[in-house]
């Protein structure tokens, strides 16, 4: 089994900082943590990222680490004149008379070895020049929520107070829950599917970098009277069998109050009928329509001269309702 690197699994190089350390594990727990990612080895990444975290963080471990590597720990025991340092085992005297420079600093003669090589590093980590800070200065991840809208918020146009949980970490660097309330603008007229982009509303960014930003999936809830596709609403009205044969004049809701459709003579059960205008705005100041179905129900009971008046059709109509297609296949039932 290949060992474990730490510097690998945080991402970071050998010679990378503490803040650049902390950085980097910030970052990826936010990615990682089990409460937020879908990533099916989460729990596992997570882990090793902490681990890594707990033994580059303290330098004691740390500088075992780098000598020893996946045996670190067995080097605890070893006496402390046989410990290296950043992966360089000492050996001999730790005085050099060399005079040495490194990216502009001067070390006199007989200057100790591992001074030296801790100055080196912290020029290699950027500690003077202040490069690695820039570099690692990445913008918050977007971060993805749904909200669920009536449709009278989408005809009328809504402010909707939310709270979302988001996980933040703490003075401890530990993830927390944390609960945030955003004031938002619903639109008239948006659509089911649509995305709402709050800027700066979502992951935190790394050093200098800016938070990433907040999209709001619009999911429209489920309405007793209208199914809406985009801008039209469809909605299926009941009529009678003498409406559809006679014609007739029927009321219908639309978002904004009631009107009258005229139902022409002769309409089928199923009939399509629009009212244009009636639907959801547009951005453009247009609007959709409404697709009216007509439903003809006929009733549980009838009286005895509404029996009477139907045996008479019965006799004198020429109607034969299986004269063009008797019979087609049906739709399965399900129980």
């Amino acid at each position: 089994m290949k060992a474990k690197n730490y510097y690998e699994i945080l991402g970071v190089s050998k010679n990378a900082s503490d803040d650049q350390i902390q950085r980097a594990y910030r970052k990826l727990a936010r990615k990682y943590h089990p409460d937020v990612s879908k990533d099916k080895d989460a729990d596992k990444k997570f882990k090793e990222l902490n681990e890594a975290r707990e033994v580059l963080k303290d330098p004691e471990k740390r500088k075992l680490y780098d000598t020893y590597g996946a045996n670190w720990q067995q080097g605890k025991d070893r006496p402390r004149s046989q410990q290296g340092y950043g992966g360089y085992a000492a050996s001999g005297s730790s005085k050099y008379s060399q005079s040495f420079r490194f990216a502009g600093n001067d070390f006199s003669e007989t200057a100790d070895f591992n001074e030296i090589l801790e100055n080196l590093f912290r020029q290699g980590a950027g500690e003077h020049t202040g490069y690695a800070d820039r570099s690692f200065d990445s913008s918050g991840e977007a971060t993805e929520a749904k909200i669920t809208v009536t449709l009278s918020e989408v005809f009328h146009g809504a402010n909707r107070t939310l709270t979302l949980q988001s996980y933040e970490f703490g003075s401890d660097g530990k993830l927390h829950p944390v609960n945030r309330t955003l004031q938002v603008k619903i639109p008239k007229g948006i659509t089911d599917g649509a995305v709402i982009r709050l800027a700066g509303q979502g992951g935190q960014g790394s050093g200098r970098g800016k938070a990433g930003d907040l999209l709001l999936c619009i999911r429209i809830a489920a309405d007793s009277r209208f199914k809406a596709d985009g801008h039209d609403l469809y909605t299926v009205v009941a009529v009678s069998p003498w409406e559809v044969i006679l014609g007739a004049a029927i009321p219908v809701q639309t978002m904004d109050g009631t009107v009258t459709l005229s139902v022409p003579r002769g309409s089928q059960n199923g009939r399509k009928l629009r009212l244009r205008g009636k639907g959801l705005p547009k951005r453009n100041g247009s609007t959709g329509d409404i697709i009216v179905e007509l439903e003809v129900r006929i009733p549980d009971e009838i009286t005895s001269e509404e029996e009477r008046l139907c045996m008479e059709m019965a006799k004198i109509s020429k109607f034969d309702p299986r004269s063009k297609k008797a019979q087609r296949a049906g739709s399965q039932v399900t129980r």
